[in-house]
C-alpha cells in the first residue's frame, strides 16, 4: 500500500473521487473485484446525482435511477460470493445493512420520481446521505480486510507479558510498600 493512502482518504469529496480511489492499490483478487464492483456503484451514484442536479427531465433521471438500482442489486449479489474472511468481519455486516438501506432509498426515490411527488426532493436528499454512508462503510470494510492480511508487526513478535500469580503480585506490592 502506498504511504500516502491516509492523506488520500481525507480528500475524497465526491463520488467520483471514491471511484478513482478504489481503482488504486489492491491487496488480493477478491479485494480487487470488490473495489471494481464498488467503483461501478460509485460511478452510477455519481451519474445519478449529477443528472438530478443538472436536468429537469424526469424521464432521464428515472432511467438513471433504474440503472443505479440494477447496479446496486448486482453489487449486493456480488457480496454474497465473497470468501469467509470477508464475511467474518464485523464491518461486513455493517456494510450489508448500509447497502440494504441505500437500495431502499433508491427504490423510494424512484417511486417518488415516477409519481412526480413533491416529496421527491426529500427522497433524493435521503438517498444522497445514505450513499455517502454506504460508501464510507465500504471503504472501512476494505481497509479492515486489507489490514487483517498485513504481515504481523514487530510488536507481535514479543511474547505476551507473563501473568503473575496472586502470591507474586502480593510479594511485589509488599516490596514496593517497604521502600
Amino acid at each position: 500500500m502506498p504511504a500516502t493512502r491516509p492523506s488520500q482518504l481525507l480528500t475524497l469529496q465526491s463520488f467520483g473521487d471514491i471511484s478513482r480511489f478504489l481503482r488504486e492499490g489492491v491487496a488480493d483478487e477478491e479485494s480487487r473485484q470488490l473495489r471494481d464492483s464498488l467503483s461501478a456503484l460509485s460511478t452510477q451514484i455519481d451519474e445519478a446525482v449529477r443528472i438530478r442536479r443538472t436536468s429537469t427531465d424526469t424521464a432521464a433521471i428515472t432511467r438513471r435511477v433504474l440503472t443505479l438500482s440494477h447496479c446496486a442489486r448486482e453489487h449486493q449479489l456480488f457480496l454474497t460470493g465473497l470468501g469467509s474472511a470477508w464475511h467474518a468481519l464485523y464491518e461486513f455486516g455493517a456494510y450489508e445493512r448500509a447497502l440494504r438501506e441505500l437500495r431502499n432509498a433508491i427504490a423510494d426515490w424512484q417511486q417518488m420520481l415516477e409519481r412526480r411527488s413533491p416529496k421527491e426532493s426529500a427522497s433524493f436528499d435521503q438517498f444522497e446521505l445514505l450513499a455517502w454512508r454506504t460508501l464510507g462503510e465500504a471503504l472501512l470494510l476494505i481497509d479492515m480486510y486489507e489490514h487483517q492480511s498485513d504481515p504481523p508487526s514487530d510488536l507481535q513478535d514479543r511474547a505476551p507479558p507473563r501473568k503473575l500469580s496472586v502470591l507474586q503480585r502480593a510479594s511485589a506490592w509488599f516490596r514496593r510498600w517497604r521502600r
